[in-house]
C-alpha cells in the first residue's frame, strides 16, 4: 500500500515541477530558527496545516496568516519579514492569493526558495461579476477541490525533499500516509454530496471560495463578492443575489470564518433562505475550533453543508 502511494506520489511530483527547499516555526512560538529543523514560512493556516503533515518533526514552521486570519487584505508585520529571513524554503499558494507576498519577499532580503504549492493545477477562472471585476483572472481556491489538496501534498514534498535530502524518506512516508486520509476524506464529501436532493444542491456564500468545490463535488455556489473579500458587493448585486435566491429556490445562506456575517445575514433575512451554518475558505480555525486541520475544516463543511441542504423547505 506504502508503495502504490509512493508510486501516486511520484506521478503528481512529476507534474508539479518545483524547485525549493525550507522550514520556520510556528508564528506563536520563537522567531529564531530552531537547531537541527528545516525551517520553512507558510503564507496561510491552510497551507501550514499541508506542510505540517509532510514535514511532521523535521521542520520548524512558522504560519504568516493565522487561523480565522483573512489572507485577501492581510498586512505583514516586521515579524513576518524577520521569519522569511531566516527561512531556508517559504511555501505559498500562488494564483495571486498573497498580493503582498512580492513586497514582503523583497523587504525582508530573503534567500530562502520559493515553493508555489498550486504548481501543475490548472486554474478555474473567475466569472465577471458584472462590473468588469473578476472576469478571466484565476481562482486561487484551489485548496477547495480534494483532489487539489494532493497535489499540493505532491508540491511541498519535493520542495522538502530538495530542502533536507536526508530527510527524503521520512517526508515521502507522512505524504503517503496523509494521502490515505486525503482518499477517505474523498469519498467521506462524495458520499454526503450523493444525500442531499440534486435540485437543492445550491447555496449562496459571502465570497467565491468555492468554486473548486463546486466543479468537484457538484454544489452550486453562487456569492454577492467577487474572489477577494476586498471586493465590495453593491446594492445592485444584493438584490440580484435575492431575487436569484428566490427564482431558484436556494435552500441556504452560509457564513464565512472570514467575512462580516452581515451581507450574508441580509441576503437570507429578504429572500426567506435559512442561514446554514458557517463555513471555513481562507483560514482554518483555531486548534480548539471545529476546523483545526485541514481535513477537519472539509468535513464540517460538508457536514454543515449536508445538514443545511439536505431536508425541508428551503
Amino acid at each position: 500500500m506504502l508503495n502504490r502511494r509512493l508510486l501516486l506520489l511520484s506521478s503528481l511530483v512529476a507534474g508539479a515541477g518545483l524547485s525549493l527547499p525550507a522550514l520556520a516555526q510556528e508564528k506563536s512560538a520563537q522567531d529564531k530558527p530552531v537547531e537541527g529543523k528545516l525551517s520553512v514560512v507558510a503564507s496561510f493556516s491552510i497551507l501550514a496545516d499541508f506542510v505540517r503533515e509532510v514535514g511532521g518533526e523535521r521542520v520548524a514552521l512558522t504560519t504568516l496568516v493565522g487561523p480565522d486570519g483573512d489572507a485577501h487584505v492581510y498586512s505583514p508585520s516586521p515579524a513576518d519579514a524577520k521569519a522569511m529571513a531566516a527561512a531556508s524554503l517559504v511555501v505559498v499558494n500562488g494564483l495571486k492569493f498573497e498580493g503582498w507576498l512580492t513586497r514582503l519577499l523583497k523587504s525582508s532580503g530573503t534567500k530562502a526558495k520559493l515553493a508555489t504549492a498550486t504548481e501543475g493545477i490548472t486554474p478555474l477562472k473567475m466569472q465577471d461579476d458584472g462590473h468588469g471585476h473578476g472576469h478571466g483572472s484565476e481562482d486561487p481556491h484551489a485548496w477547495q477541490s480534494v483532489s487539489n489538496a494532493k497535489v499540493y501534498v505532491a508540491n511541498i514534498l519535493k520542495a522538502l525533499s530538495a530542502a533536507d535530502p536526508a530527510g527524503k524518506a521520512i517526508y515521502e512516508a507522512n505524504a503517503a500516509a496523509y494521502l490515505a486520509k486525503l482518499d477517505a476524506l474523498e469519498t467521506e464529501i462524495k458520499a454526503a454530496v450523493a444525500r442531499i436532493p440534486a435540485d437543492r444542491r445550491k447555496a449562496i456564500t459571502s465570497h467565491d471560495a468555492f468554486a473548486y468545490f463546486a466543479k468537484a463535488y457538484g454544489i452550486a455556489f453562487v456569492a454577492p463578492q467577487g474572489v477577494s473579500t476586498e471586493a465590495e458587493a453593491s446594492a445592485r448585486d444584493v438584490g440580484r443575489i435575492i431575487r436569484q435566491v428566490k427564482a431558484q429556490k436556494v435552500p441556504a445562506v452560509f457564513l464565512e470564518n472570514i467575512s462580516n456575517p452581515r451581507l450574508a445575514e441580509q441576503i437570507a433575512r429578504e429572500s426567506g433562505a435559512r442561514i446554514g451554518g458557517r463555513l471555513y475558505s481562507d483560514a482554518l480555525s483555531g486548534s480548539d475550533g471545529p476546523a483545526g486541520t485541514y481535513i477537519a475544516m472539509m468535513k464540517h463543511n460538508i457536514s454543515q453543508i449536508e445538514k443545511a441542504l439536505a431536508a425541508g423547505p428551503a
